[in-house]
Order: structure tokens, then sequence, then C-alpha cells
């Protein structure tokens, strides 16, 4: 069973734990079963083991008397519940005070902790989903409560609040959709955090980052995209170790920029910051999936905190600002063997802006240039991306590249494809043309162009 096993850890003595059943039952399962979501407890197991951990949701596989709890670790462990367990409830981990026996916080209300706080706007994907045991699949939790409840030691540095935006897998976000995470943003700086934390699935994760790289202006702090690759109810969930240094690279005042948190690795004692123009997602499943294109990480995040190897964006005096808007009239075409110039050109009928994902240097076959020259002479902007994981795009090497800045192409150096693509819906959205377009397009705005790589330019 994937959520749910019996862990062998060293046999510890818990001393002094009464059993508590407010209902005067000799069994304790009769209470620990209706303990709601977020109880923090300590109990003693049959085995003589002691397990501290916080309540999370049982589902129909969980099996008859097992209580799921998550540990501090972030990985889950259902305990089997016999009539000689004994326990006793807990303050929540971020509360103040020791030892004594008392009823968890309800997950979600609010906190009147003085002090900085970082938003945390949840938008769905496998970060806040959990698997659906009937299908096999994962879908979303809509429930903050439930949310809360998988991320138990959340402030145990301070204040969060969360705030639902979404509760969409995302393949299912759209570009309007970075103009409303955007405006949380925004709201959130607003209202005084010093830093936002976006949760969102990591498949368009990539393209989110970048988005919001050019929606956002006048930072006066982190804002941090963080994923799951496994949701929070599997044992080896990376969900918990993200969340937390996310939030932790949240709360550095150095940083006034979009930036990218994963883990750097297998373990869970490195995480990497990435610029959130720099970054893609290179696996579909390892932990450790995404990775900085051309470049190392800004930093990474351990036990010894946030380390910046690479000079970021410093915090604005702000105020935060959405600069919107964006034009979706654009589209992002991948070239490959046997795609027809009919076929393209259909695809950018009725666009203002196209990205091509060129092969190499940056390069389509060459039967493609009699519609790229014609429409680009009816203002429609084609600009050049490579498909290849690093290095530059650079016309000036082949002749297929002089003969499509001949017809109208624009280079773009080392952009990502998606990074262009939401780029371009950005230009787009600010410009009456496509020679206004292109200035923006080609100027660094967010720390897209590495300083080594220009458009047009060789590495």
């Amino acid at each position: 069973m994937d959520t749910l096993y019996r862990a062998k850890l060293p046999d510890a003595v818990g001393v002094g734990l009464p059993s508590m059943s407010s209902s005067g039952s000799e069994d304790p399962w009769e209470e620990l079963s209706r303990l709601p979501m977020g109880t923090h407890l300590e109990l003693v197991d049959e085995a003589g083991r002691t397990w501290t951990g916080t309540v999370v949701p049982r589902h129909e596989l969980s099996g008859e008397r097992v209580l799921p709890l998550k540990l501090s670790s972030g990985y889950n462990v259902g305990i089997l519940i016999g009539p000689a367990c004994r326990y006793r409830r807990l303050e929540p981990p971020h509360a103040s005070g020791r030892g004594e026996d008392v009823g968890a916080a309800p997950p979600g209300a609010p906190t009147d902790r003085p002090g900085p706080w970082v938003a945390l706007l949840t938008t769905g994907g496998t970060i806040a989903s959990r698997v659906d045991y009937e299908t096999g699949g994962v879908r979303p939790v809509r429930d903050e409560r439930t949310i809360l409840a998988f991320y138990p030691e959340l402030e145990r540095r301070g204040r969060v609040r969360v705030v639902p935006v979404f509760d969409r897998l995302s393949e299912e976000i759209v570009p309007d959709d970075w103009l409303v995470i955007g405006q949380h943003v925004v709201t959130a700086f607003a209202e005084g955090a010093e830093g936002v934390v976006v949760a969102h699935g990591t498949d368009t994760l990539g393209f989110t980052a970048a988005g919001l790289s050019f929606l956002l202006a006048g930072l006066p702090g982190p804002v941090v995209l963080v994923g799951a690759q496994r949701s929070p109810d599997r044992p080896s969930s990376d969900g918990a170790s993200n969340l937390r240094a996310a939030v932790e690279v949240a709360r550095d005042r150095r940083i006034g920029e979009v930036v990218v948190v994963l883990h750097a690795g297998l373990s869970d004692s490195r995480f990497a910051v990435h610029r959130g123009t720099w970054v893609r997602k290179m696996h579909s499943s390892r932990r450790d999936a995404f990775e900085s294109r051309n470049g190392p990480a800004l930093g990474h995040v351990t036990e010894a905190g946030v380390q910046l190897d690479l000079a970021v964006r410093p915090p604005s005096t702000g105020p935060a600002r959405l600069d919107g808007p964006i034009d979706p009239a654009a589209g992002l075409l991948w070239f490959y063997p046997g795609l027809s110039p009919e076929r393209a050109e259909a695809f950018a009928t009725g666009l203002r802006g196209l990205v091509l994902a060129g092969t190499g240097l940056g390069h389509v076959a060459s039967a493609h240039l009699g519609w790229i020259r014609a429409a680009t002479a009816r203002g429609l902007l084609v600009a050049m991306t490579t498909q290849c994981l690093g290095g530059n795009a650079d016309p000036f090497v082949y002749a297929t590249g002089r003969e499509l800045v001949r017809a109208g192409v624009v280079y773009l150096g080392d952009l990502l494809p998606e990074t262009a693509y939401a780029k371009l819906l950005w230009a787009l959205g600010h410009a009456d043309d496509a020679a206004g377009a292109t200035a923006l397009l080609t100027a660094d705005r967010a720390g897209e162009f590495l300083h080594r790589h220009g458009p047009g330019g060789a590495d």
C-alpha cells in the first residue's frame, strides 16, 4: 500500500503518557478515530514505539483501526491502534509552550501571532492533491483544512496565510490565470506579506514562473513557485520538504524576483533556487526534476539556510504591481521533420506573434521560408528559439539562419521556448505593432538573458 505502512524504527519508550478518552471508553480507537484533521499528538503503540505527528485524512483503503499521522519529516505513517495504545494531544508544532496536553488549533484558523508573514497561494497540482484510491489517479484537494493538515509544520518559523486561488491540475492553467495569480501576489504584498509562495503543479510550472516574471513589477520580496512530484498522502511525498524550503526562501530579504524552489537531489536535504525565466522540468517523476538552463541555479537551501551563489534581483521599494495586459493571440510551434509549410501556416493564421522552437542553432526547413516571409510582411512577429537543452540560438553560422533573418525572423538567444512564449504574450499586450513588440521581446526585463547570451548573439 502506497500511503500507509508500519515503519520499523528503533523502539522508544514513552514515559508517563496517560491514556486519554473523553468518552471514558477503555478502547482508545473510539476517540482517536474522531480526532479532527490537524490534531497534533504523541502516541505509544502496542510495541512500545513512540510516534509524534499530526492527524491527516483517512481514506477507504486505510484499513481497520489504522490512524494516519504525518511526521515532522513530512512522511506519513499508519499506526495500528490496539487497546493498549496510549496517547496525548499536544500543541501544534508552531505553538508556544511545551508539554501540556492541549487541543490542536483547527487547521486554517487565523493566527494572531505578531511579526512578518508569508502568503501561500494554492492553485492545485500534486502538491495540493491526494491519491484517489477508487481510480488510482491523483485529484486536487479542494478543502483548505486538508491542505493545512498535510503540512502541519508550515508555520514553525513564522506566520503563513493560506489563500486558495484555484484547485486545478497544472495542465488546466491558461495564460489568463497568470493574471489572477499575479493580482493575488500584488494584494498579498499590499497587505504586508514579506514574501509569497505559489503552490503549483509541476507540469506547466515553468510557463507560470516565466509569465509571472514578466507580469510582476516592483516586487518588495520574493515570489516563490513550488510544486511536488508526489502527492502529500504518499509516504515518499516531496511536497512538505519543498514547501518548507520555499517558505524559507520567501522570507529572504535579499530577493526581489520570481524564483522556483524544488529538490536539488533525491534526498530531502538540499533544494535548488532557480530563476523563474531559466528553469525547465527535465524529468517526469524524479524529485529533482527541475534544472536551470545554460547555467547553475541561483542558490540552494540547506539546513544552514538560503545560500545565494549568483547575483539576484534585489527587492524594490514597491509597491508591487501587475504589469498587464497580455495578448493571447500568440502561439508556440515546435518544428519537426515532416512539418509541412501548409500546416505551419495554418497554425499561425489569426495570430499576432509566433515562437518557433527550431532545431540546433534555430533552424527550420527551407521550404518554410515562403510562408514566413509572407507572414512577417503582414505584421506577424515570428521569433526563433532552440529546442536544445543548452546553448544559444544563432542565425549567423549556417545559411538557413541568415535566410530566416532576411525573412524577418527575430532570434531570441538562449530563451527557453516556454519563456519566449510567455514573454511574447506580455510584449504583444504592451505594443500595437510587431516592431514595438520586438523591441520589448529582445530587451532584458526579468534577468531572462544570461550575460554571455544576447538575442541573435553567440556563446
